[in-house]
């Protein structure tokens, strides 16, 4: 059994390429994302879901849950890098990469902050996966899910992280270490429903 990494649904601030205030909620299209993801779960085998708990991850967690009839547990520490003072800013308009910055913006969330919270978070979601017969459902977000397949997580040879991730996708990963990924950045459920984006921004 595996941990399933999900990106959260589209939202408007996705596609208008903008980094995001912490309470920006799913766009209509992002919400037929999460549906549909939510039914390719509901039959493999799901036995707990944990989300971030900002609005467009745990909306998408919700219909998850509705779904497949399990509870949601929240976890902040799950939440994207937290920008600060950037946050509603057009990332397209600023003079550097936030994205990749070391440093923390004002009142925001430096590189090794980040970085050291989600490896806090990802012994977390193993331990808790140990607990469970059955997949382990993560809604989290773009930087997160990045921060993973960079240092915690073993691609297959030949394979690298995409530069981004779909609104939605399903990145399944072993519970037990190595951690190889099973499946990555998988957006199947969206082929008749909502495409996504791919010129919308992933993280942020």
């Amino acid at each position: 059994m595996s941990i399933l990494l999900i990106r959260h649904g589209e939202t408007l601030l996705n596609v208008a390429r903008t980094l995001q205030p912490w309470d920006t909620p799913l766009s209509p299209r992002g919400e037929l994302q999460a549906e549909a993801v939510a039914q390719r779960l509901a039959g493999l085998g799901i036995a707990g879901i944990v989300s971030s708990h900002l609005p467009r991850a745990r909306r998408t967690a919700q219909l998850i849950s509705n779904a497949t009839g399990l509870q949601v547990d929240e976890n902040e520490a799950l939440q994207e890098r937290n920008f600060g003072n950037l946050r509603g800013l057009p990332y397209d308009t600023l003079p550097y990469n936030p994205l990749a910055m070391a440093d923390a913006p004002p009142g925001g969330e430096s590189a090794s902050e980040f970085h050291r919270r989600v490896a806090e978070v990802f012994g977390q979601m193993v331990q808790r996966r140990r607990g469970l017969d059955g997949h382990l459902v993560v809604v989290t977000h773009g930087l997160v899910i990045h921060a993973l397949l960079a240092h915690h997580l073993q691609l297959p040879g030949g394979v690298c992280a995409p530069q981004r991730l779909g609104n939605t996708s399903v990145t399944a990963v072993s519970a037990h270490a190595p951690h190889q990924v099973e499946l990555l950045d998988c957006t199947l459920h969206l082929a008749d429903v909502a495409h996504d984006d791919a010129q919308s921004l992933s993280g942020g």
